[in-house]
Parts: C-alpha cells; structure tokens; sequence
C-alpha cells in the first residue's frame, strides 16, 4: 500500500538546537549531483565542435548519451546494494573520483569510440553514486527540510543545464570544448575534499545481492536501449543494409525491444518469486506495490524521455541547421533551462494546496502546448518572443513534474527503503534520458528522410545531385558541408543552390515536426498522471503521519 507523504515536524538525525539540520551535507550532495550532471549538459551543448573534432556524425553524442544512461540504469540498483554493503559514503567518494578518472579520458579523447568509452565508464560510476544520494538526504533531513532537499536534487539537473550550456557554450567557441570536461575534473577533487565532512552511514553487512537479477535487469536495460537506438539505423521493421543481421527480412532493432521487455517481465517475476521464499530481491518490492507508485514511474520515464528530447532537439537546429556557435545554443536553450530549475525548486510550494494528480496532468498539458507553439513559431530566427515563451512553458511544466515525481517516490516507501528508490528513480530517470535523445534523433531523422524522398522526387534535380544530399544514410548536416559535397558533382551552381535550398526546407519541417510529435507523447503522458496520488498533505490525519513515521 501508499503511505502519504511524512508530515512530521523537521527533526533530523544530525539536527541542531532549533531542530533543524545544517545545509552542509546538501551543499555536497549537490556538488556531487552536479559533477555527473554536467556531463550530460556539456555534450549537447558542443555538439559541433566536438563533432568537427573527433570526426563523428552530428548524431554521435546521442550515442555517446545513450551509453552513458545505459550504464546507469542496467547498474543503479546493484550500486544500491553496493552502498548498503559497505557505507553509502566511501561508495559516494569512491565512485565520484572514477567519475573523474572518465571526464579526463573524455578530454582527451580523439575519436568517436574513445568518447563511447569514457561515457560507459562514467555511468558505471554515476550507477554506484546516485543511489547513494538520495540516502544521504533521507538520513540527514526530515518533513518540510527532506522536501525541500529532494525539490533542489531533482532540480539540479536544469540547474546544470542552465549553468553549463552558458560555461561549456563560452569554452566550446572562444577555446575548447575539452575545457569543460576539464572544469569537471576540477570539480571533482572539490567534492572529494569536502564528502569528508558527511557523517558515514553504517554497513548492512547481511545485505544480499541478488546477482541474477542484475543479469535480467542489465540485460534488459541494454536490449530496450540498443534496440531504440538502432531503429532508425537498423529499421523499424524491415531490416536495412546497415542492420548487422535480419531475422526473416526483420529489423533486429524491435527484436532487441520486445526481448528486453520479456526480461523485464522475468526480473519482476523472479524478484516476486525471490521475496516468496524469503530472500532479499535486488529492488524491494514494495516500492513499487501500489498503482499510484507504479504510475509514478511512468510518468516519471515520460518527463525525463520529453526533457532529454527538447533538449537535444534545440542544440541540433541551432548549431547544425542555423550554423550558429555553442554559445549562441547555450543562450537559445537557456530560458527552457532556467524555467526547469526555478519550477523545480518553486513548485514543492504547491505540495499543500494541489493533489499529486492535479499537478501531474497541469504540468504536461503545459510541456504540450509549450511544445506547439514552438513548432509553429520556430524559424530563422531563434530568439522570438513566442517561441521564448514556449520554450519557458515547457520548462515550467517539466521541472514540477520531476521535483513532484521524485517526492511521491520517495515519500511513498518508509526510509529504509531511500536506497531502493533512489535506486529506481536512477533506472527511470536514465532509460528516459537515453530514450528521449533516441527518440528525438529517430523522429528528427526519419522526418528529414521524408521531406528530403519527396522534394527530390518532384524537383526534377539530377539523380546524382539527389544521392549526394541523401548520403545513402539521412542525417542533419551544415550548408557548408553540403555545399562542399555537392561541389564535387556535375550540378550547375543553380542545380547546387536549389538542392541546398530543398534541404533547409527539409530541416526546418524536420524540426517543428519532431516538436509537434513530443507534444503528442506529452498529451499522452497525461492518463498515467491522472492516476497520481490525490491526497493534499492538509488531509492527512495525525493517525497517518505517525503510522508513516513508525514505518
């Protein structure tokens, strides 16, 4: 069953005289937060640079994104048990500094795969550390102080964004990109020092670790995200000539999907089947033995997945079709980035007036019409006061349903069970990261592929003038490269210019299409929040909150 939400007075473990705790371990908790978030932000933002310099497609980062969210998700709950074994702590620390290990080895990368590299380790680590996290919070801070310190948690990501899109967009145009893994590295050694003032948290030495559950549940991490990933490579249902194999002409792209979904399947099963006879599963049960629990998930993937997907669709269009810089990108992007953080810290205020439920379906039927107005205002032009204004609506929208999402969770297990929460909210939060990147790159691309088939067929441009723009392999690139490209052909410089010009057009519908199909999923979106909790903390009798607390 759901427990509300703990509505005791702020005490805490490590409070001072007035019951309150000190902020310090927030402070570290977010700096910690904030190392593994920049990672992600300063990929996107770099995107031409970085692509320019390792040689790799515009579409390489989204790659290299979704290894890093593989890594997390398929390892994040055995990282929780990691921590329970021997202190969330010296796991925290010595996580963080292999997380270092790998941003330095991203700052020197040179080609494509070294960056794949040094991505899957940093997840790895980020798997071990972000579990750990939540527990920190949950053994320091209590009632309206544990709000507040998972509504900053959750909001540091956009946080992140906000901060690092202007910081890396600024080093990736006047010096380098690699400065901004740098500048993590840097960071790093800051938290280290100052994780040494967290009080430890003590061993559970009779933790067990359910290792084949750690099989299934990689396993089918890795199967739902290669498979997304691929689709468009590969096919969505026939099997296309990059496909490194077809079963019976199909795709292996859903294949991959469908088994990695059967897995998920057999890990609930096992991990039922493991509790019946007395073992401990690798995620506890009853996090998620409630609809409203489960439901929270849900929408907690769909959020993360329409965040990951804005936020690579923007940086592709401005870098990649309007040829601007990374910083230019970091300024276009910035108002949606900086609504997510504001609305993230801001909206835990709602708590006591607004049910869980109202708040869910409020926020993303914003993040959908905030998306439609982008799609057809979109333009030359970036920086139209409209599209500021969507692009603020959907970052509203976004950063409550994160900071909202990461409280039912956590609020609706007792605190023993902080590290398997965290633990599931770093597999949600992940596999939406990863799929929302995917998603955005497969729409964007299939769209583009579309447009350009059906210009060509009816402009009557020569065949190898067609070929040449297609590339045999669709994807978004600058008018300097294609104008490069086509110089090589036997088109006239007018037959050039109109094929260039057919491109643009192709893009720019491309874009507001990918748009308009996000706001689709948002609309979606909205039946699992309409079955979100619909308690108000107001309602809740003194009988509850105690039984909560005994828990």
């Amino acid at each position: 069953m759901m427990t509300p939400p703990d509505q005791t007075a702020d005490s805490v473990v490590t409070g001072s005289r007035d019951g309150r705790a000190p902020w310090l371990p927030l402070v570290v908790i977010v700096l910690a937060q904030l190392q593994m978030a920049i990672n992600i932000s300063a990929l996107p933002v770099s995107l031409g640079p970085l692509s320019e310099d390792l040689g790799a497609p515009a579409t390489a980062a989204a790659t290299a994104l979704l290894l890093y969210s593989m890594f997390v998700a398929a390892f994040v709950m055995l990282g929780a048990k990691i921590g329970k074994l021997i202190g969330e702590r010296l796991v925290m620390q010595v996580s963080l500094v292999i997380h270092a290990l790998a941003m330095a080895m991203m700052a020197t990368a040179t080609n494509a795969g070294a960056m794949n590299i040094a991505q899957s380790i940093a997840g790895a680590a980020a798997a071990a550390a972000v579990p750990t996290l939540v527990v920190l919070i949950a053994a320091n801070y209590r009632g309206r102080q544990q709000k507040t310190a998972l509504g900053v948690l959750a909001g540091i990501p956009a946080v992140a964004s906000a901060v690092t899109f202007l910081i890396a967009g600024f080093l990736a145009t006047a010096l380098s990109w690699r400065y901004s893994y740098w500048l993590i590295v840097a960071l790093a050694v800051a938290v280290l020092i100052l994780s040494f003032r967290l009080a430890p948290i003590p061993r559970q030495p009779g933790t067990r670790v359910d290792l084949f559950g750690v099989v299934l549940s990689a396993a089918a991490v890795a199967l739902i995200l290669l498979g997304f990933n691929n689709l468009q490579t590969w096919g969505l249902l026939v099997a296309d000539s990059a496909a490194p194999l077809s079963l019976l002409g199909l795709s292996p792209a859903p294949i991959l999907i469908l088994l990695g979904v059967l897995l998920g399947q057999a890990f609930f099963a096992w991990s039922n089947r493991r509790v019946a006879a007395g073992g401990e599963p690798l995620l506890a049960v009853e996090v998620l033995d409630s609809r409203e629990e489960r439901n929270a998930v849900v929408a907690f993937l769909a959020a993360g997945s329409l965040g990951l997907a804005v936020g690579f669709l923007i940086p592709l269009y401005v870098q990649i079709i309007q040829g601007r810089t990374p910083l230019f990108s970091a300024v276009a992007i910035l108002p949606y980035t900086a609504a997510i953080a504001v609305a993230g810290v801001l909206s835990v205020r709602l708590y006591d007036r607004f049910a869980p439920r109202i708040l869910g379906v409020a926020s993303f039927l914003l993040i959908a019409i905030g998306l439609v107005v982008v799609a057809f205002t979109v333009g030359d032009d970036w920086s139209t006061v409209t599209v500021i204004m969507g692009l603020i609506l959907v970052g509203v929208g976004e950063g409550t349903l994160l900071t909202l999402l990461f409280n039912v969770l956590v609020s609706a297990s007792p605190k023993r069970f902080a590290g398997d929460v965290a633990a599931l909210r770093g597999v949600a939060n992940n596999v939406s990261n990863a799929l929302g990147a995917a998603f955005a790159s497969v729409v964007a691309v299939g769209l583009l592929s579309v447009f350009l088939a059906s210009a060509f067929d009816q402009s009557g441009l020569p065949p190898e003038l067609s070929h040449r723009v297609l590339f045999d392999e669709v994807d978004f690139v600058t008018n300097e490269e294609l104008r490069g490209v086509l110089g090589a052909t036997s088109g006239t410089r007018d037959q050039v210019a109109t094929a260039i010009a057919i491109n643009e057009d192709a893009r720019l519908r491309a874009l507001r299409g990918a748009f308009l199909v996000v706001a689709g999923i948002s609309l979606l979106s909205i039946f699992p929040a309409a079955r979100l909790p619909k308690y108000r903390p107001d309602e809740l009798s003194a009988a509850d909150m105690m039984g909560d607390e005994e828990t």
